[in-house]
């Protein structure tokens, strides 16, 4: 029967009545600890960094890209130049100018040293 009492003492402790105080709102600045200031600085570093090397990147490729271009421009001028004297080639190697010209040489045609050659 003692812990009955023990627990009827307990229950019947009455709370000293509270006092109503009126309190200031406590503004507690929050200060920046030098944890989140690192943080934060290494942050700003790598945003910079990498803004630095996004822009070195576009530069190297609008440089080659405008090599690119000119080799392009180059390539067509040298296949220009290529159809324009394969033109020519097939103007001078005609027949009739190839006879023409061995006539002018003195040659003659004999029949008997012509060889027929068969394109493939």
């Amino acid at each position: 029967m003692s812990n009955l009492a023990r627990k009827q003492q307990q229950t019947y402790v009455q709370p000293n009545p509270k006092i109503e105080t009126q309190m200031k709102p406590v503004h507690k600045r929050r200060k920046i600890t030098p944890g989140e200031k690192l943080i934060a600085g290494l942050f700003i570093a790598f945003v910079c960094f990498m803004s630095i090397k996004i822009i070195s990147t576009q530069a190297s490729i609008y440089f080659i890209n405008k090599d690119i271009h000119g080799l392009e421009t180059s390539i067509q001028s040298k296949k220009k130049v290529n159809d324009d004297l394969k033109m020519q080639v097939s103007d001078m190697s005609t027949y009739e100018r190839i006879w023409k010209k061995a006539k002018e040489l003195g040659l003659k045609l004999n029949e008997n040293n012509v060889k027929v050659v068969e394109e493939k």
